[in-house]
């Protein structure tokens, strides 16, 4: 078998299998490229506050978080998110279903744009888990790393087998350029072509990035590759651990008489934060959840290439002690490239331009699993039709030769016999 036959062959049957699957998460990707923008342009109004008066002082997060629960009883606080513009209201996400934004001044609280985020969040939960929820999203999540991992072997080798094998302006012109007169297989297969070779190179971006936030041992290999040591394996929340007496995500069980030191207020938090790092522009804060010794803070500090260039902050929760400090500029290379990952999956490390030309290479991937699955489907009637016509010739070749007359010869040597 010829090495070109064999990758065609790789090539279909990984579309075959994979293709309904990658149709889902190109068309979702589609959707949720511009969904900051989108959220953001609804909330606008929402997530603007004006300052009483020029220095004016802001309320603390304690207050803020106050207000946010009278506002929403049945939702539970999740993340605190503020900006050091003094017009910008404070971020409280309630899980993943909600979000209210609140006037660092006032404490008014302001109900988001919660019809759309909870319209992206379903477009995210079909993108990265095919719509599953609980225990199945595991197997949502196995079944979409392993289709993006089929998605890569398809870029590699629909990219070997679309170069011509005749040279000429003409042969190049056929397979780049998309053709609106053509129907049926033709324009198939000339979509195919065209559509693939324009967004081959952003999709395979995508796809190998994809690789690596689905994959331990793909972001393992990340970091080996770049000579630095791989992070540890996220570990159980301490909660689940404290009683089993081991160490967990929050640190060694340090309870007291069976209970666990009170947490220090949220304003001993941002104030070890911001002193942590007094230029920051930006401050997301997980809200510590019972049973948790240690509270994450990620900080914006200056402007850089990368969209969010994010230092972590580890507080202890009970003394609001840092207990780890790891600034973005004193990232190992290992690290620095894993934090471009999603920026470039997204299309974010590009800016608005990098998110139109994701956006365009998930529409592409789209067109390619359409007409890649109508030019598989032709390919399967052709082979029903012609097993058909082949049994009709050979049941009808049986039929004459039942009919034709005996030669007399033979019936004169079979007399003798």
């Amino acid at each position: 078998m010829k090495l070109r036959t064999l990758v065609f062959w790789l090539h279909l049957m990984a579309g075959i299998v994979a293709g309904t699957v990658i149709g889902v998460m190109a068309v979702t990707g589609v959707i949720l490229a511009f969904e900051r923008h989108i959220v953001a342009l609804a909330e606008r109004q929402a997530r603007t506050a004006e300052p009483p008066a020029p220095g004016a002082p802001r309320l603390g997060p304690d207050a803020l978080l106050a207000k946010a629960r009278e506002a929403a009883p049945e939702g539970t606080p999740s993340a605190l998110i503020l900006s050091a513009s003094p017009t910008a209201a404070v971020i409280i996400t309630l899980g993943r279903e909600q979000t209210v934004l609140v006037d660092p001044y006032t404490a008014a609280v302001r109900q988001g744009a919660t019809t759309l985020r909870r319209f992206f969040h379903g477009v995210t939960d079909w993108h990265r888990w095919l719509g599953t929820h609980g225990k199945s999203r595991e197997i949502g999540r196995a079944v979409t790393g392993a289709c993006n991992a089929a998605f890569v072997v398809m870029v590699v080798s629909g990219f070997y087998l679309w170069w011509p094998r005749r040279r000429g302006r003409l042969a190049l012109t056929a397979v780049i350029v998309p053709s609106l007169k053509l129907r049926g297989k033709p324009r198939d297969w000339n979509w195919h072509n065209a559509v693939g070779f324009w967004s081959a190179s952003a999709l395979l971006l995508i796809t190998l990035t994809g690789v690596v936030m689905s994959y331990q041992w793909a972001n393992d290999l990340l970091y080996t590759l770049t000579g630095s040591e791989p992070p540890p394996m996220p570990q159980r929340p301490f909660a689940a651990t404290a009683v089993e007496g081991g160490v967990g995500r929050g640190g060694p069980d340090r309870r007291i008489g069976g209970r666990l030191p009170a947490p220090a207020s949220l304003d001993a938090l941002l104030a070890a934060a911001t002193q942590q790092a007094p230029h920051w522009r930006r401050i997301s804060m997980r809200l510590p959840q019972p049973g948790s010794s240690q509270a994450i803070v990620m900080i914006e500090e200056a402007r850089s290439w990368h969209p969010s260039p994010r230092s972590i902050l580890t507080l202890d929760v009970a003394t609001a002690a840092v207990v780890r400090w790891e600034p973005y500029v004193g990232y190992k290379l290992g690290r620095t490239i894993r934090s471009w990952v999603r920026p470039v999956h997204t299309g974010e490390a590009g800016g608005l331009l990098g998110q139109i030309v994701a956006a365009l290479a998930s529409a592409g991937g789209a067109v390619l699993v359409y007409t890649g699955l109508a030019l598989a489907w032709r390919r399967f009637r052709q082979f029903v039709r012609r097993h058909r016509q082949a049994g009709r010739r050979k049941h009808d070749e049986t039929r004459r030769h039942d009919a034709a007359p005996e030669d007399p010869s033979r019936v004169s040597r079979k007399a003798l016999s």
